[in-house]
């Protein structure tokens, strides 16, 4: 495999009238985790589907593994695993069986696939459930089955879209402990979230995309220094533009995003001593995250936006 491993260049898409990604371009390196941030309708998985050559640009150039997609993607794909944002498993079949039917998608022959399963069951903590149906495990265990079957290929290369949506904190946390593994291992991960701990915890670099263009782009806790270092305090209680008057001349920058007040702060105790006797006031003090990073970048809340 090249050492880069995923690259685009001056991308464009729409669909009718709608411009879904615009003039995109980033390169991603062999052996690393790659983020593509951002919330809902950001263009993340128009692009995660175009480096599949499921979609097709309207212009630019993306070569993936060293080939050039769309134009060769069937031969890019067998290269690819891939784990879509809602799982596409077959819930009569067991789940040995969907690692059988799908490895017979490869070409691979039966004995092959055979020989891989419990290798694959036990990296996502199914030994257990090789003979029973999909429809009767947990969303965690659908999942960790959806991230062993993208695996029945030995990919080079996995794309990953919205892996732990809908998953609770402990399913979503395994599934990051087997990311991983993987990483260690050697393979390439691009990886579409709306979920700022997970690139945080996961990525070497990361892009953050708003209405289908880059508008921050480098290692988390790079950006996390360039756009806010300073520490923050959120303050949830009583009228949010009130306290934002009040603490305004103590701090870097004051934000209010729903009824919470962010307040960025070198230091912290000026904008603190505000609060000590305010008893209806819910008051935090913690190190900056990629969430205010994408506060900062869009001035709106990620998880509220259409």
């Amino acid at each position: 495999m090249t050492s880069v491993a995923i690259k685009l260049q001056g991308v464009r898409k729409s669909y009718g009238d709608n411009l879904v990604v615009e003039n995109l371009s980033f390169s991603v390196n062999a052996g690393e985790c790659f983020g593509l941030l951002g919330p809902n309708g950001a263009g993340k998985s128009t692009i995660a589907r175009m480096i599949l050559g499921v979609a097709q640009p309207d212009v630019g150039k993306i070569t993936v593994l060293g080939i050039s997609v769309p134009a060769r993607a069937r031969l890019a794909r067998r290269r690819i695993g891939v784990v879509p944002q809602f799982d596409n498993l077959d819930s009569e079949f067991t789940v040995s069986e969907n690692l059988l039917v799908f490895g017979r998608y490869f070409g691979m022959r039966r004995g092959e696939v055979e020989r891989t399963i419990p290798s694959l069951l036990e990296f996502a903590r199914l030994e257990d459930k090789a003979h029973a149906r999909v429809g009767d495990l947990s969303g965690g265990m659908r999942r960790r089955l959806t991230l062993a079957r993208a695996l029945i290929n030995d990919p080079l290369l996995l794309v990953m879209d919205e892996p732990t949506t809908g998953l609770d904190p402990h399913a979503r946390h395994l599934i990051w402990e087997r990311l991983r593994a993987l990483l260690a291992q050697g393979k390439t991960i691009i990886l579409t979230t709306h979920f700022m701990e997970e690139a945080e915890r996961l990525c070497d670099r990361l892009c953050v995309v708003e209405r289908g263009r880059i508008i921050a782009q480098g290692r988390p806790h790079s950006l996390i220094e360039e756009q806010i270092g300073c520490q923050v305090i959120e303050v949830y209680g009583g009228n949010p533009h009130e306290m934002q008057a009040l603490v305004a001349p103590h701090a870097e920058r004051v934000e209010v995003s729903g009824e919470t007040v962010f307040c960025y702060v070198r230091n912290p105790e000026p904008v603190l001593a505000h609060f000590r006797a305010r008893s209806e006031l819910r008051v935090l003090q913690r190190p900056p995250n990629l969430e205010d990073v994408f506060l900062r970048l869009t001035g709106r809340d990620l998880e509220t936006r259409a």
